[in-house]
């Protein structure tokens, strides 16, 4: 179970984020499953921000009590000391074995507790040097990646503090899921609602931020232990000319018992299973490279650029190069510009 520590002020964006991160890993990965509740310190009244709203939660402190992992995200006020009970709730979650993270100004938060003496850990890249001086114990990382010392993560805070969540579930499901999970937020998540009713665009077609969206190619199901090896097998080796002959063989199965276990854990055959993983591939290498087309089509083991654009417009219903530029616009329109650098309370 994961319990979100509000503190009053906190960012609307990083108290919103944990619930919508972790429900996306386990509404499209069966079985990952999580709980989040979001839990209020003494004196919460609301998010800060430009557009504050309130929220009404059964649980204060003691809703730490049972927690697994503890996130805490920014809040006003971080500078001082925090509300009352909060050192002790964290001091006791941190004693029973709970993993803590923090995101962005939170962190300043889960410093004061002496939790992180000796300890690296990063906040927004604005209130490093800050941290540093403020808790000077603290090994600060200047960049504000996720940092994971023991049991505490602290990231930056990237889209309300996504990116710790995705570190978390990359500790807890692998890197796979993570990836998975990272693309349906910024892909599903975000995309234009359905028309109904409305002017629909002048050429009859999807705008391109809406036929990214929905481009994202959802995951497989992910496979059983019994194929687990095989799979992950060919996930490293998607750049080779892979048989069906060849899948078998690694497995150590004949072509029907392969088929059938495929089938009956999958949902696909095992050349269908592959074909997937290699459109998964390719729209990886899409979000996170700036490799040209012919690039990506060796490395994802579709071959030709010709042959990458056909099954890709099959599989996503739009072409490599659109889904490149839509899903860096969605990403972009989503992220929060650095403020420069001035004393303030605001998290």
């Amino acid at each position: 179970m994961i319990a979100v520590l509000a503190l009053d002020g906190v960012p609307g964006h990083q108290l919103t984020a944990p619930g919508l991160a972790f429900a996306t890993a386990a509404r499209h990965h069966h079985p990952v499953a999580y709980e989040v509740r979001v839990c209020a310190g003494l004196g919460f009244r609301g998010t800060g921000g430009p557009a504050p709203f309130g929220i009404d939660t059964p649980w204060g402190l003691e809703g730490l009590d049972d927690a697994d992992t503890v996130l805490l995200p920014g809040h006003e006020g971080f500078r001082a000391a925090p509300p009352p009970g909060v050192v002790d709730a964290l001091l006791a979650a941190a004693a029973r074995g709970a993993r803590i993270g923090a995101v962005g100004t939170g962190t300043f938060t889960l410093a004061a507790t002496g939790l992180l003496d000796g300890r690296r850990a990063a906040t927004s890249r604005r209130h490093t040097r800050e941290l540093a001086r403020l808790h000077p114990r603290v090994d600060v990382d200047p960049e504000g990646a996720a940092v994971a010392d023991a049991p505490f993560h602290s990231a930056a805070g990237v889209l309300g503090g996504v990116d710790l969540c995705l570190h978390l579930i990359t500790l807890d499901h692998g890197e796979s899921v993570a990836i998975e999970t990272e693309r349906q937020l910024f892909l599903h998540l975000h995309a234009e609602p359905e028309d109904t009713g409305g002017t629909p665009p002048r050429d009859g077609s999807r705008s391109d931020r809406g036929a990214a969206a929905e481009a994202a190619y959802n995951a497989v199901t992910p496979p059983g232990s019994g194929l687990e090896p095989v799979t992950r097998w060919m996930e490293d080796n998607l750049h080779r000319p892979l048989t069906l002959d060849d899948i078998a063989g690694r497995a150590r199965l004949g072509i029907r018992s392969l088929t059938r276990r495929f089938r009956a854990e999958t949902g696909l055959t095992p050349l269908q299973y592959l074909l997937r993983t290699r459109i998964q591939r390719a729209q990886r290498l899409l979000e996170r490279t700036d490799d040209p087309v012919e690039r990506i089509a060796a490395r994802s083991g579709l071959g030709t650029p010709a042959n990458l654009r056909h099954h890709f417009q099959r599989a996503t219903g739009t072409s490599p190069t659109t889904y490149r530029t839509a899903f860096r616009a969605l990403v972009s329109g989503l992220t929060w510009p650095e403020r420069p650098e001035e004393p303030s309370e605001e998290p």
